[in-house]
């Protein structure tokens, strides 16, 4: 049987955020010195689904449903917890404010953004005109994108992904700021990659451009996927969800909101790959070692948030020693002499008073026997 041909795959993809109100709680989490019981969110509970070569999906779902997250997860912006995501392919990402820095002029941020894509400097200057001449921006272009509209930025971002020429496109709600006509060039921009077999992920709340753009639609509901399917098939479905949900009272809609919120706030990751080893087992019964196996899949290419012990043993030792040598290094010994008299650096053997004449106060004076050494104090 031949192996799916995929460009993109995500696999039992989970993310958790820690609900943490200052950067001391982030920080003690961090070294886990932290006895608090932080409140955990997880924006993505579960999500596996795959893209094809040359394909355009759309991503749909409500505000907070964790669209947004999934597409930083698969273009590299922040990690997953726990989970496997396979691109293959550069991506480019194309949101309102993803990659663009504030103090720069968009001539630069073009020029920044082309370099980390590997691109040369002589390769952006020769796009470097199309890029402007499609943004569109004036001279604006040479001014700090902090001085720009939401609409600019989205213009200059998405002018700059299309012209690296990425084999994966990833589109964030940019195409809902714009005006009508910049709209229009970027669907002809988005029909142009369709054509030359690009692979683009589509993340909007505007059902008629996904349903023009997409081949298939993957709808993520409170950090599930609910439905991925045809295009018509599961975007039916939403507008019925929409549909129902409208016609709740505002206490309703709040109530089921709030239950939604909370099932995402208790999920409990253990219970969930467990269920995945069940389901693994029961579909290949002679297969052995599947508790290994999901395990690795959850946890084989996921970054660590938190320092291992190994890494905190390692960071106890290297600040004692630096503790140490700046002890020895006000003391006046030498380390070697510390090493062979460790007594000496701490116990003196004769105290002389002296008075000071200038001052009338009288100073002690520890005189060690090992070594010249005086130090004097009020």
């Amino acid at each position: 049987m031949a192996e799916e041909q995929y460009k993109i795959k995500v696999q039992n993809v989970t993310k958790e955020y820690d609900l943490f109100k200052t950067q001391t709680e982030k920080l003690k989490s961090f070294f886990s010195i932290n006895n608090k019981n932080v409140p955990h969110f997880w924006s993505l509970m579960g999500v596996s689904f795959t893209v094809k070569p040359g394909e355009a999906l759309g991503i749909i779902g409500v505000n907070g449903s964790g669209k947004s997250t999934i597409s930083n997860i698969i273009s590299g912006i922040i990690p997953q917890t726990t989970g496997e995501v396979d691109v293959k392919g550069d991506t480019s990402i194309v949101a309102i404010n993803s990659g663009l820095k504030k103090n720069l002029t968009g001539r630069e941020n073009i020029r920044l953004k082309s370099l980390m894509q590997g691109l040369t400097n002589s390769e952006i200057d020769t796009m470097m005109d199309d890029i402007i001449s499609f943004a569109d921006i004036g001279d604006f272009v040479d001014q700090p994108v902090k001085s720009y509209s939401s609409g600019m930025k989205s213009r200059l971002g998405f002018s700059i992904a299309v012209h690296i020429k990425p084999d994966i496109l990833i589109i964030d709600e940019a195409l809902s700021v714009g005006d009508d006509t910049f709209y229009q060039k970027c669907v002809d921009k988005i029909s142009e990659f369709r054509n030359e077999g690009k692979t683009i992920v589509f993340v909007s709340h505007a059902l008629k451009q996904v349903e023009l753009l997409c081949d298939r639609v993957a709808w993520i509901n409170y950090g599930k996927l609910k439905q991925i399917g045809p295009t018509e098939e599961v975007i039916k479905e939403y507008r019925k969800f929409t549909a129902w949900f409208k016609k709740l009272s505002k206490k309703d809609k709040k109530k089921f909101e709030t239950e939604q919120k909370d099932i995402q706030k208790h999920f409990d990751i253990n219970k969930y790959e467990q269920s995945v080893i069940k389901a693994e087992t029961d579909a290949h019964p002679d297969e052995k070692n599947v508790a290994n196996v999901v395990n690795h899949r959850f946890y084989g290419s996921v970054l660590r948030e938190k320092m291992s012990w190994l890494s905190k043993g390692v960071t106890a030792l290297v600040a004692l020693a630096i503790v140490f040598f700046c002890l020895v290094n006000v003391s006046g010994h030498t380390v070697t002499h510390v090493f062979a008299k460790p007594a000496s650096l701490f116990k003196p053997t004769k105290v002389l008073e002296v008075p000071n004449n200038r001052t009338h106060k009288t100073k002690i004076v520890y005189e060690n026997k090992t070594k010249k050494h005086h130090k004097k104090s009020e």
